[in-house]
């Protein structure tokens, strides 16, 4: 029995416990803890239980990307870990890789609250968080610390997404997340330039052409090749502009796209009232999870079919299940993400999504993970 849909959410989702942003400061608190435990021998064996218990150790799930070991292709969206402070703690939950962020060069508090809800009846999210996060140099001096230990509680890669600060003016986007880069350059295993949020107030407007070009050209100058860097971009782009974006990491020569982020779209949503009394249709925000999951989904098949497989993606919007994630590894994504499906299936959902990808490749007779990639092109 799965206790955690079961029991642990119903008594969660009924507010008693404090409101969703509460709850989520508090699991972040008790995963840091638990990322904490690795110099304690009780705490190097709670660990290896949870790993036991969560994990799905298998070579089939493994691949190299951008000279990266991934132990399998489900990672940590960004988001959940903002500033990293329970970044040696994924692993631990069977994790294959995990996304820090998004990080700002200046620390900010973010939008006001409540700025994160749920929609049960949708299974989904509302946030408009805003970027808040303790800044890029907090962030720096925290996974200095973890790397700096021997042997390290790091076994996994991190990445780590980028955010330009909300006082910066949109001109001066380039050198705020070059700053932010160059702060962590040395610490995260590949970078994310973050133009999708809609919460940052004109963000989205630097995936235009010109104002992203220029983002890239500052970044890769400074980068010279060291680190992958992709661009994570919005659901709601039509197939066009999606198209000019494919274009402009082409030719900066970028490690890969993230389809997709939030979506501002309201369709068809079932959950009548937040919890501000307003319909979800009257808030602002970015909404993730199934009402996301078909769209990035034809976002993945759409960029690995313009690019002919040659520009790998991180696919991430509404996995809650093996079958979802097959499904846009199949359309095309070499890696994976999950946040809301986290959050609504709880860390159970890590190993019945691994499991059952293995059964997905015996059903394909198919020797790996990597040969699954892109399998509805052929």
């Amino acid at each position: 029995m799965d206790l955690y849909r079961t029991a642990l959410r119903p008594l969660l989702f009924t507010g008693w416990f404090g409101d969703p942003e509460t709850l989520h400061g508090r699991s972040i608190d008790l995963l840091t803890w638990l990322a904490q435990q690795h110099q304690y021998p009780l705490g190097r064996l709670l660990r290896d239980r949870l790993t036991a218990t969560y994990g799905c150790p298998s070579d089939r799930l493994c691949q190299t990307l951008w000279g990266v070991q991934f132990p399998n292709p489900l990672g940590l969206a960004a988001g959940f870990d903002k500033d990293g402070t329970a970044a040696a703690a994924w692993q631990t939950l069977g994790f294959g890789f995990a996304e820090l962020g998004t990080v700002t060069h200046r620390p900010q508090p973010g939008n006001p609250q409540p700025r994160l809800f749920r929609l049960p009846r949708d299974r989904a999210a509302l946030n408009r968080m805003g970027f808040n996060n303790q800044g890029a140099a907090r962030l720096a001096d925290s996974l200095r610390d973890l790397r700096r230990i021997t042997p390290s509680p790091l076994t996994i890669p991190l990445g780590i997404n980028l955010g330009k600060s909300k006082m910066t003016p949109l001109d001066g986007a380039p050198a705020d997340y070059l700053a932010s880069f160059q702060l962590l350059q040395d610490l995260g295993d590949y970078f994310v330039v973050n133009v999708s949020s809609p919460n940052t107030p004109g963000l989205r407007d630097l995936q235009d052409s010109d104002r992203l070009g220029a983002i890239l050209d500052t970044l890769q100058r400074a980068n010279q090749g060291q680190k992958p860097i992709l661009v994570k971009i919005a659901p709601d782009l039509t197939d066009d502009a999606i198209a000019q974006v494919i274009a402009i990491a082409q030719r900066h020569n970028l490690a890969g796209i993230i389809a997709t982020n939030t979506t501002i779209r309201r369709d068809g949503l079932l959950t009548p009232t937040l919890t501000t009394g307003n319909r979800p249709q009257d808030e602002p925000g970015g909404l993730s999870g199934v009402p996301v999951r078909s769209r990035s989904t034809e976002v993945i098949r759409l960029i690995y079919r313009e690019t002919g497989g040659t520009l790998p993606i991180i696919g991430v919007g509404g996995i809650f299940s093996a079958d979802d994630a097959w499904e846009k590894i199949t359309a095309g994504a070499s890696l994976i993400q999950t946040y809301t499906g986290l959050i609504y299936e709880g860390p159970a959902l890590i190993r019945k999504t691994l499991t059952g990808l293995l059964q997905h490749l015996d059903r394909h007779n198919l020797p790996n993970i990597s040969a699954a990639i892109g399998l509805d092109h052929r």
